[in-house]
């Protein structure tokens, strides 16, 4: 029985990770308009997600983060909206996979490689602080680096289009996204991750273990 109990705990606990994102990315708290990209916090309840719950929790939470994502993205486009929806894809069925890849899948690998991730970290330290404010800053880095690099292998032609500059300058503006909303969103899930991580952790040991 109390098996079962933990078991319910667990899935009304990634339930409300869930809602959480599902709140955010519809706020401007989850979702900053910039003027090309949208810069994101939804993420960092993945990662905690993660953190608690394992690697497939965190799957299927970054798949949440992607439909919200894909979403925002078909309802309210801005420039680079046809990377991150298969319904604004500017090559077709091809460029709608992409789309797909980038919105759904590069958010459900983060989330599974979050909580991969915390099995080592967790290790360095009983102090959580140092181990949850590493986890934050990786993965959301990851985040950006895959999402970034997706668009840069994947789309690059289309976004030189988008952004009319030649293909050669993508490079250097893909680069420039992230270290200009790339960092600051890392900086700010380590310290998030860190400060609501460790007293998740401790409400998880008590209603879990």
């Amino acid at each position: 029985m109390n098996s079962k109990n933990n078991e319910v705990r667990r899935m009304s606990g990634i339930a409300l990770m869930a809602a959480v994102i599902v709140v955010l990315a519809n706020t401007p708290l989850g979702m900053i308009q910039l003027p090309v990209i949208k810069a994101t916090t939804v993420h960092i309840p993945v990662i905690l997600g993660a953190v608690i719950f394992g690697p497939a929790a965190g799957a299927l939470l970054g798949a949440v983060f992607g439909i919200c994502s894909l979403i925002s993205n078909t309802v309210a486009p801005t420039l680079l909206s046809f990377a991150f929806s298969p319904f604004l894809s500017t090559t077709g069925l091809i460029g709608a996979i992409k789309a797909l890849w980038i919105s759904l899948g590069c958010r459900i690998l983060m989330g599974f490689l979050s909580g991969m991730l915390w099995v080592p970290l967790r290790s360095l330290s009983h102090n959580r602080t140092l181990p949850l404010a590493l986890e934050g800053f990786i993965m959301s880095s990851v985040h950006t680096l895959v999402v970034m690099g997706s668009i840069y292998i994947l789309l690059a032609g289309e976004y030189a289009a988008a952004k009319n500059v030649a293909y050669e300058a993508v490079w250097g503006l893909i680069m420039g996204t992230i270290l200009a909303s790339g960092i600051p969103e890392a900086v700010a899930a380590a310290v998030i991750v860190c400060l609501v991580g460790r007293v998740l952790l401790k409400v998880a040991k008590q209603n879990f273990d």
